[in-house]
């Protein structure tokens, strides 16, 4: 399974978006210092939104159609709720 996911910075309300195979441990990572180049920079990561793939490739396109400007649209819909 592969995971695509949408951490949210509690400091600034800063967003990183990323895929995995091993969400437990990928968060792990980031919340430690030992993620991203964007996400060593900051502390305080929260998961806000995940979704799985049983197929990388479906993931890695997923990723970057969550990336775009429309995909941010479709989070902010997705978590409508949460953001207000």
């Amino acid at each position: 399974m592969y995971w695509i996911y949408v951490l949210e910075c509690q400091n600034d309300k800063s967003w990183y978006i990323g895929y995995t195979s091993n969400l437990k441990k990928r968060l792990t990572e980031h919340q430690s210092g030992h993620g991203s180049k964007t996400t060593k920079k900051k502390e305080n990561w929260r998961l806000i939104y995940c979704e799985g793939y049983l197929n990388i490739e479906d993931a890695k396109g997923r990723e970057v159609f969550l990336k775009s400007g429309s995909g941010r649209k479709f989070i902010k819909k997705q978590l409508t709720n949460y953001l207000t």
